[in-house]
């Protein structure tokens, strides 16, 4: 708000103007107007305690091109400052302790007030994952999924979540006031009832029934929009998202680019970067960055996701009815529920796995990623690693990069959109090993395993260790080529000694922070630094988090020569131009095969049985032309076009790099 010091009182003729036009205050002296305000442009205003009035002389245009003349009308002013050029009309109450800054408009609302102290949702406590308290995680105005994600699940380091809520707790109250801020070239029509909220700029509200305690963290660069029927308390919203048709919000924390709309309901949930919530609802949630449901009947609850889209009637049970809904559930990234989907708590579902049918047992299948979950008369059957050769997991692992709605340069999330990573070949590394025990620890002509209360059948158990191979010889042989990318060497001491990884970062185990992929041990020290005081505040906290981020190709590249020491029995310091060829010739023979699984996949929505419905009037020719024009012929369908060119790209990348190492002498 501008400076005191620019503001001067009325004039006697400018007292008696206003009261001509309808306007009264018990105390005129505490009006502070700009040199340039000009009275004829306030009608019918109770003005009470301190106010400051701007300049009114430029008109506001709509998007159907009216014009609005700036003022204010028909409304009551208590303690606030207004800026200039600002429309105030028809407020059926009042304003009260506000800040509303340049070239706002306010039209038809009812009560918009601050009341005490307040810190507009900052420190509100959302119990996440566990409805009775148990990891609560206090919000507020820049809360990354990676912060969160630390305070919910990482309770067995008390002292570094303490410190980090420490540092929540100072926020909220350095940002607490008694007065309320509508930032520059905000818009609220038809608002009922307003009560300590606090407007970034550009904040779009229209036709909101109720916003009590929160933030609404537009920006000029990517608004938020706050639509019809909403009703919202307790809640944090960040730039770029929309929240409207009658949906419910209490105690959430919204994320950037997100969409919650059509009745949604949610309470007690974080919602991250580009989440999506549709008709159903949501309770005590960890929505990690991409979690989308679409469907009235699906109930989210007391789980964790990121990069998941939940079928129709999906649903889960957190409460066994003996000492409450104390039970969680993980869905690691990149895994699907079907229509009518169930799951019970606790489980832990293992990243990109589609869950089929209703499963009555605790699971856990955290080392078989890409995998189908099905239910079979009442029974589960795992079937490992073949989402990997699934046309639908390529198609969301390309959609995901296009789908950032995020617009605001300061981005909260960072996100890492690898299918394969250290996280996820790990886990092919350790569900390679569990298949071959189960077939080693078994008899032999074993028709079906038993792990986990799953069951696993021989020819999916075989299928599994293939493929999850075909998953490591792929990733190993893609950082062995980023590597040695445009690197010519003489010898092979050459080679070995750029093979060498530079440092210690990436070794051992790596984690999924919710979008963030980065090794343990950087993530233990990180979190060191935080008991230590080296990280004293949530912005050298974000910072930490983005180093991660932005480390994460230089380190993944110590974690894959590790496995290709373990994969080849060789030290990398000892390789010669035959090993490195003998990497890409199996790397080159895993894509394509793969490539070629995801081609059949692609292709079985070709079939004259994927027709069915369509050229309704017609036989199989008439069949065949409708279905061409509405979904395509098969061969120029985008990812089946990306699927070929992705074939002839990586062999020739293959092909390049072992004529190099042929030179090598």
């Amino acid at each position: 708000m501008a400076k005191t010091d620019k503001y001067r009182n009325l004039s006697t003729q400018e007292v008696e103007s206003l009261t001509k036009n309808g306007c009264s205050c018990g105390d005129w002296d505490k009006i502070r107007v700009k040199d340039g305000f000009d009275p004829s442009r306030c009608l019918n205003v109770i003005f009470s305690g301190n106010i400051t009035l701007g300049i009114f002389n430029e008109p506001f245009i709509d998007e159907s091109g009216i014009s609005i003349q700036s003022g204010i009308m028909n409304a009551r002013l208590h303690n606030c400052n207004i800026g200039s050029n600002v429309i105030i009309n028809n407020i059926g109450d009042y304003i009260a302790n506000y800040n509303i800054e340049d070239k706002v408009v306010i039209k038809n609302c009812g009560k918009i007030r601050t009341e005490g102290i307040s810190s507009f949702g900052n420190g509100t406590s959302v119990n996440v994952l566990n409805e009775t308290g148990g990891r609560s995680v206090k919000i507020w105005d820049r809360l990354s999924a990676h912060e969160a994600y630390i305070i919910a699940l990482y309770r067995h380091r008390k002292k570094a979540v303490s410190k980090i809520e420490e540092m929540v707790d100072d926020y909220s109250v350095n940002h607490s006031s008694g007065t309320g801020t509508i930032g520059q070239n905000s818009r609220i029509f038809n608002s009922i009832n307003i009560r300590n909220v606090k407007f970034g700029p550009s904040s779009l509200i229209e036709g909101a029934i109720t916003l009590n305690e929160g933030s609404v963290n537009s920006c000029g660069a990517d608004p938020v929009f706050i639509g019809p029927g909403v009703i919202m308390e307790h809640f944090i919203i960040c730039s770029g998202s929309k929240v409207t048709e009658a949906t419910l919000i209490d105690k959430c924390f919204i994320g950037q680019g997100c969409v919650l709309a059509k009745h949604y309901s949610a309470e007690n949930s974080l919602f991250f970067a580009n989440c999506g919530g549709y008709h159903g609802e949501a309770c005590s949630i960890f929505a990690g960055p991409y979690t989308v449901t679409h469907h009235k009947s699906t109930l989210l609850i007391a789980g964790i996701f990121s990069f998941m889209n939940a079928g129709s009637g999906s649903n889960q049970s957190n409460h066994m009815y003996k000492l409450g809904p104390i039970h969680q559930g993980i869905m690691e990234r990149g895994s699907k529920t079907t229509s009518n989907s169930y799951l019970l708590w606790p489980a832990r579902i293992g990243p990109y796995t589609l869950i089929m049918g209703r499963h009555y047992k605790n699971m856990d299948t955290s080392s078989f990623p890409f995998s189908y979950l099905i239910e079979s008369n009442d029974e589960s059957i795992l079937v490992p690693g073949i989402n990997l050769r699934s046309v639908g997991t390529i198609r969301d692992a390309q959609k995901w990069p296009v789908r950032d709605m995020r617009k605001d340069p300061l981005k909260i999330d960072q996100v890492n959109f690898n299918l394969l990573s250290p996280y996820t070949i790990r886990k092919m590394f350790e569900g390679r090993e569990i298949l071959r025990k189960l077939k080693s620890d078994s008899p032999f002509g074993t028709v079906s395993y038993t792990y986990n209360n799953m069951k696993i059948t021989g020819p999916s158990l075989e299928r599994g260790i293939g493929l999850y191979q075909k998953g490591i010889n792929k990733f190993l042989g893609n950082s062995l080529i980023k590597r040695l990318e445009g690197c010519e060497f003489t010898t092979n001491r050459e080679l070995q000694q750029h093979l060498v990884s530079e440092h210690s970062h990436g070794t051992g185990e790596w984690v999924d922070l919710a979008g963030l992929i980065a090794p343990k041990k950087d993530v233990d020290e990180l979190l060191d630094n935080v008991e230590k005081g080296k990280i004293a505040s949530l912005e050298a906290l974000s910072g930490a988090f983005t180093e991660l981020h932005n480390s994460y190709y230089e380190w993944e590249w110590t974690w894959a020569c590790e496995r290709i020491e373990e994969e080849s029995g060789i030290r990398v310091n000892n390789f010669t131009a035959n090993d490195v060829i003998g990497i890409i010739e199996k790397w080159e023979k895993s894509v394509v095969e793969l490539d070629n699984l995801l081609y059949e996949d692609a292709r079985k929505e070709f079939t004259l049985s994927s027709m069915t419905g369509f050229g309704i009037d017609g036989g199989d020719e008439v069949k065949k032309l409708d279905f061409e024009q509405v979904r395509g012929e098969f061969e120029s369908n985008s990812v089946v076009a990306a699927i070929k060119e992705h074939i002839k790209i990586k062999t020739a990348l293959g092909d390049e790099l072992i004529q190099r190492m042929r030179r090598i002498h």
